[in-house]
């Protein structure tokens, strides 16, 4: 029976080093462009946790500190199999990108005026741009479904700060933050009474 668990376990270690190795190497731009492969690999085919565990855990990658996928990686990894699995989804998701750029840097140059090369990295951006568009619209519904005016206000509100009166992100995110957290605040009182 141990034998068994070990080898279930180790098959799972493998499965998350090497789809956190493919996650890594085919999404590029890395942050919000993780999550959709994230959520098709582990909430949709192997039901490891919930849409709304994944919205979570996205939540605090991007809180943290250090690459938003790096993070996600490491708390997926947390997640089902603990700190190995949160070492090895670590380890799958840094070579792509360790790789990749090891070989640009070596070839710098011939890379730099290359037209193909070139195309190419505009089409990725393309790419990158429509993933990143579903993500947004998806969590967008996920936010009118809490029925939350703030929230749901809170979205258009600071995309149009942002976008028309160049408020800097940083300032959006305080404000965010503390507009958040007084909601909560209120809202805690209201309960109490």
């Amino acid at each position: 029976m141990k034998n068994k668990q070990r080898q279930n376990n180790l098959r799972t270690l493998l499965w998350l080093t090497c789809i956190h190795f493919f996650i890594s190497a085919f999404t590029f731009g890395g942050g919000y462009v993780v999550v959709p492969m994230v959520r098709k690999y582990f909430v949709q085919k192997k039901k490891y946790f919930s849409e709304d565990e994944l919205m979570d855990i996205a939540a605090v990658s991007q809180s943290s500190p250090g690459a938003i996928a790096v993070n996600l990686a490491a708390l997926t990894g947390w997640r089902i199999c603990g700190a190995v699995g949160a070492a090895l989804c670590c380890l799958g998701a840094i070579l792509p990108p360790l790789i990749i750029l090891s070989v640009i840097s070596a070839f710098y140059t011939a890379f730099a005026s290359n037209l193909i090369i070139a195309a190419v990295l505009k089409g990725m951006q393309a790419g990158v741009a429509a993933l990143i568009a579903d993500l947004v619209l998806e969590m967008y519904a996920l936010i009118i479904k809490q029925r939350s005016k703030l929230l749901t206000l809170m979205v258009p509100a600071v995309f149009l700060a942002n976008f028309i009166l160049d408020i800097n992100v940083a300032v959006l995110l305080l404000l965010c933050c503390l507009c958040s957290l007084i909601a909560a605040l209120i809202e805690k009182r209201r309960k109490k009474f």
